[in-house]
């Protein structure tokens, strides 16, 4: 059970039983795993205050098990997450979109995992507004696959059809679920979003009465591995977090790569941010691979990684992901695409490796959540959100400020026309 002793065996009997969605319920119906809405999560921080729950992006299997095994020892909700790059029908992941429920489920059951789970589809990109038909087939397949929560990533089109992209897609997700929007593709310092672009998509939606949980920003950050660079605008971050603060809408923060842990808390304490997104570092930190206090891989003076010996996968593993890494002419962040070819090779090393390997992933985790995300005791903050609500959905958060008559296709064009946008360079800047 839970660390803390006011959360009884039959408390969490009822979490259980009032507590998973349909979908959940219908795929594991004998399962003591307790995956819940995204919006539970959200909540919990929110109660808690200046606390982030981490998205931990679920590459592997024993990156999922290490992750759910720290959060069950830090007593601290938490989001398990695929991106459509990584885990979608083109992925570089062996773990995807329609399988990371059930992974996470079965590990749960297995490890005795209580705390409340979201297993989240992160960064559904919507490319152009050609991909609007196909998502609308291909989103509700999701839901059926066990996803609680759901980023819609429209952040590459011009900002009028970012709104119009998320209001074509929201009747196929469920209402219980959570909600994420994102406007500003995540750059680095390139692109920066501003209030305007924020308000304008959140307006939009609030309008049509569809109020996300999070919103993420472009505020400086990169995805995969930033060796330099600004990183996090927290001041950036802070006066749009505010200027949002009528509807209700907290922040999930991408990129913390780059970011030192003093970043990182100074985004928890000041900022309404809720969601932080760790990827690139939960998978070095698996194989094995140095890196430091905030997960970001160290290089050698060639610009190699270093592999310490005697932790993560085996040295003659390694040597072969090194080894396909070159033929294939993978370098640096790229190196992401080892996930695919080397999974099945990785779970087929001893226990005591993969043991390892996982264990890694969980002692990084477990620090951030209790010494840098402030996520150290959420897990029962949530469960007892649930037994309150008596459902699976807590309902939004909030409510229906703008007037649907002003946000017409019409009004939409009119008003994208008076922002003064900057989405930066074109290129790729997936996860």
């Amino acid at each position: 059970m839970a660390n803390n002793d006011t959360i009884s065996v039959d408390d969490f009997n009822q979490a259980l039983e009032v507590g998973r969605p349909p979908n959940i319920v219908r795929l594991f119906p004998n399962s003591r795993a307790l995956i819940v809405s995204g919006k539970y999560i959200d909540r919990a921080m929110l109660a808690k205050g200046k606390s982030i729950a981490m998205a931990a992006n679920g590459r592997s299997h024993l990156v999922i098990r290490g992750a759910l095994q720290a959060a069950q020892r830090a007593n601290a909700c938490l989001i398990i997450e695929i991106a459509r790059s990584e885990g979608g029908a083109n992925a570089y992941c062996a773990v995807n979109y329609w399988n990371i429920a059930r992974q996470v489920d079965a590990v749960c059951n297995e490890l005795g995992i209580t705390v409340p789970v979201a297993i989240h589809a992160d960064h559904y990109g919507i490319k152009s507004t050609s991909d609007v038909d196909g998502a609308k087939v291909e989103i509700p397949t999701l839901f059926e696959a066990g996803m609680t929560s759901i980023a819609v990533d429209a952040s590459h089109l011009p900002d009028e059809q970012n709104l119009l992209s998320n209001l074509a897609l929201n009747p196929c997700i469920p209402d219980w679920a959570g909600l994420e929007t994102e406007v500003g593709e995540i750059k680095g310092k390139q692109g920066l979003s501003t209030s305007q672009e924020a308000l304008f998509l959140i307006k939009g939606l609030n309008a049509h009465d569809i109020f996300p949980d999070w919103i993420a920003l472009n505020n400086g950050t990169t995805h995969g591995i930033e060796a330099s660079g600004q990183g996090i605008q927290v001041d950036l971050t802070t006066t749009i977090h505010d200027d949002l603060t009528p509807y209700k809408v907290s922040g999930a923060q991408h990129g913390t790569s780059g970011n030192n842990s003093d970043r990182l808390r100074e985004i928890a304490d000041k900022t309404r941010t809720t969601k932080a997104n760790v990827a690139t570092a939960l998978q070095m930190i698996s194989w094995g691979l140095e890196v430091n206090d905030y997960g970001n891989a160290i290089l050698d003076p060639d610009g190699q990684f270093i592999k310490v010996k005697g932790e993560g996968a085996t040295e003659e593993m390694w040597a072969d992901m090194v080894a396909h890494a070159g033929d294939q002419g993978l370098s640096g962040g790229n190196f992401k695409k080892l996930n695919l070819p080397f999974e099945n090779k990785l779970m087929g090393q001893p226990r005591s490796v993969r043991e390892r390997m996982a264990k890694r992933v969980e002692d990084f985790v477990y620090t951030m959540l209790v010494n840098i995300f402030n996520a150290e005791d959420t897990a029962d903050i949530a469960l007892q959100q649930i037994l309150e609500t008596g459902s699976y959905d807590p309902g939004p958060k909030a409510g229906r400020i703008e007037d649907p008559g002003e946000w017409s296709e019409a009004g939409i064009a009119e008003k994208a026309a008076l922002i003064d946008s900057n989405k930066g360079p074109e290129g790729d800047f997936d996860d």
